[in-house]
């Protein structure tokens, strides 16, 4: 069984046909899928798709590149949906230096803010982020980092902490060195479609030093299609041609990669 930690179904690429894409999932093993919120009305609707569907699960959260139409109300409609059981994480939340959609300062803020929310309803994050240009690390990173640590380190210790299962890098493209950091702050790398390309060795090389114990399979869908279907909307049956290629780089079974990375997203999201 397999688990996609980060898929889109909310978005119109999906209206067509989400129940159709749902069944696929099924058929190829997913038993699990993570619906992160890209603003308030996304999560929303995330946590409603969730409660309709026994596979499905929600995460709340404004993505850095919607941070300029946060209201004063937004943060106690993000701290009631908290409360609801579908929702298994603070995200799509972090910095985006590529895009520029608000001044980094104003990202920070609200990164924070919502990492507060996190430790709060005792959820972990799920967490973007993007360096200005092709950089695979910059100032985004540094900045992203030095906040998360500050973050972790006020979260305490102990069974059951939120400091053990503090959260996930999402579609992760950093360096091994930041990789390195993360997991040792306890954060899990999110690994997506980018990996399966041909020409992408860096990414390769990247995955094969991460232990599989820090590892989860997501889509972005409709994003990062893997080969070879990239170029067409993504879907989250597609997860398992990126499980195939993390077994390929560490040497090991598919099944293995399965049943590792599904017992991770286990323990990150709480979920039976």
């Amino acid at each position: 069984m397999l688990t996609d930690t980060h898929c889109h179904l909310t978005l119109a690429e999906f209206d067509p046909d989400r129940g159709a894409v749902l069944d696929r999932a099924i058929r190829a093993g997913v038993e699990r899928i993570l619906i992160p919120g890209l603003t308030l009305s996304s999560s929303l609707a995330a946590v409603k798709l969730a409660e309709g569907h026994p596979n499905l699960y929600a995460a709340i959260g404004i993505h850095p590149t919607e941070v300029s139409n946060v209201e004063g109300s937004t943060w106690n409609s993000l701290r009631e949906l908290a409360q609801n059981p579908r929702v298994k994480a603070i995200g799509e939340i972090g910095l985006d230096y590529y895009w520029d959609a608000a001044p980094h300062d104003r990202q920070q803020e609200v990164l924070k803010e919502q990492l507060s929310l996190a430790a709060e309803s005792k959820l972990p994050v799920v967490i973007h982020f993007r360096e200005k240009g092709n950089t695979s690390a910059g100032e985004c990173a540094s900045d992203l980092m030095k906040i998360l640590e500050q973050w972790v380190s006020g979260l305490g210790s102990g069974a059951g902490s939120l400091a053990e299962r503090p959260g996930v890098l999402h579609s992760f493209s950093g360096t091994l060195e930041m990789a390195q950091v993360a997991m040792s702050l306890g954060f899990y790398l999110g690994v997506a479609g980018p990996l399966t390309f041909e020409n992408n060795r860096r990414r390769q090389e990247l995955v094969a030093g991460i232990p599989l114990e820090h590892i989860l399979i997501e889509t972005d869908a409709p994003f990062q299609t893997p080969y070879p279907h990239r170029g067409k909307r993504n879907e989250p049956a597609f997860v398992r041609l990126i499980a195939d290629k993390i077994a390929s780089g560490h040497s090991v079974t598919i099944d293995q990669v399965s049943e590792v990375t599904t017992a991770n997203a286990r323990h990150l999201f709480d979920w039976n």
